[in-house]
């Protein structure tokens, strides 16, 4: 049998699971346990823009202006062509519609919830981490503008939080369809 008959033959349409929220929500955390616990590969959009570009995340946010960023981050977004895999993405990735649209026809998009809070302490941790800010923009301007854009969004929000991170990924999978991997 030919590697295109065998792959034809035996592909079935199983979408993508997409993870949204503010840096540090746990996009990555939770979305590595996803993968594992349901056997697929897991990509972190924030790592393929850094392999795209051959430079450090921070680097490339610093190189640009905030607008200029979105569409880079749309523009390697919109390049995914995937099946089967847990896609945790850059926090500012909902405010691109097309990269949004391109995202819901990969699959369910699950908004990772925390407080503001929980996001300053967890980036103060983190200094190095890339956040797309424009200029007099606080954390507490771009975390109201994009929890609108994340419920907007997403197809359910998970509250990361208050549960485990085996709690999360378990509430995560139960609010997909039955059929969901079959």
């Amino acid at each position: 049998m030919a590697q295109k008959d065998f792959i034809q033959r035996n592909a079935k349409n199983i979408p993508c699971l997409i993870l949204i929220g503010m840096p540090g929500a746990g996009k990555t955390t939770i979305g590595r346990l996803l993968a594992r616990k349901i056997h697929w590969p897991y990509l972190d959009s924030d790592h393929l823009i850094e392999a795209t570009y051959g430079r450090r995340l921070q680097d490339i946010v610093d190189a640009t202006d905030k607008e200029g960023f979105l569409d880079i981050e749309s523009q390697v977004v919109c390049s995914i062509r995937a099946q089967r895999l847990v896609l945790g993405t850059g926090g500012s990735v909902v405010y691109r519609q097309k990269a949004m649209q391109h995202l819901k026809s990969l699959g369910p998009i699950v908004h990772l919830d925390i407080p503001l809070e929980l996001v300053k302490e967890r980036i103060a941790s983190n200094p190095e981490r890339g956040i797309a800010i424009g200029p007099n923009q606080t954390l507490a301007d771009i975390y109201q503008e994009r929890d609108a854009l994340y419920r907007q969004w997403s197809d359910f929000s998970c509250n990361n939080s208050a549960k485990s991170q085996e709690a999360s990924v378990e509430y995560i999978l139960s609010q997909l369809p039955k059929d969901f991997f079959l």
